[in-house]
């Protein structure tokens, strides 16, 4: 029997926007080299619902450095009472960088989460934006989405594998969700910190695969 396309589970695509890609203003290493397989995956229709979420920050927002007189590219600050990496400025809203990335047939898709977009908030996950000046991390409406059309199960692949990805697949399963991460369709900023992410997807309880689990 043909397990395709997979009842109850979602694909969740972070961030694959060309801002991320080598060349662009907040390159991941080798972000390019997931976007054949991705868009063959996509094509394949394996998954009942696909959702991407798409980086959208205003001007000036407060996790890029130009913020931040006197900071460093990747510098830590304390923001809200959380640690905040100061990025460059990156798929700032209404700018090629932050368009979905045009090698990719987006057809699929169910719906496009935006986050990022409050100028004075950060958001990786494509659940939950990080702490703000409340303290409470605001909900993107994904959850509810998902749960409105029965899904229990989420695959996570796309940009950055150690940052939005990583705290995508953990919201999941915060919020309730089974999750895992499709490794060979994410890449991390810095492939050194590669160990550490996958000792914090198996901490939380988020399985590792690899795309070729959904082959026909």
């Amino acid at each position: 029997m043909n397990p395709f396309p997979l009842a109850h589970a979602a694909l969740i695509v972070v961030d694959v926007q060309p801002d991320f890609m080598p060349g662009g203003a907040l390159a991941c290493h080798e972000g390019d080299a997931i976007v054949p397989s991705l868009d063959a995956l996509l094509r394949a229709r394996r998954f009942c619902h696909v959702v991407a979420t798409q980086d959208w920050h205003p001007r000036g927002h407060v996790s890029f450095v130009d913020a931040h007189p006197g900071h460093a590219p990747f510098a830590q600050i304390s923001l809200y009472g959380q640690p905040q990496t100061l990025w460059p400025a990156h798929c700032v809203q209404d700018t090629p960088g932050a368009a979905l990335h045009p090698g990719i047939d987006w057809s699929a898709l169910d719906a496009v989460i935006r986050k990022g977009s409050d100028p004075g908030v950060d958001s990786y996950s494509g659940f939950r934006e990080n702490h703000g000046p409340h303290g409470a991390r605001p909900s993107t409406g994904l959850a509810g989405w998902l749960r409105e059309r029965g899904v229990e199960e989420v695959f996570v692949c796309g940009l950055a594998r150690d940052v939005c990805v990583l705290w995508t697949a953990q919201d999941a399963v915060e919020l309730g969700f089974r999750a895992s991460v499709l490794w060979d369709l994410s890449r991390p900023v810095t492939p050194a910190g590669d160990a550490t992410t996958r000792a914090a997807l198996q901490a939380h309880g988020i399985g590792i695969v690899g795309s070729t689990a959904f082959a026909g």
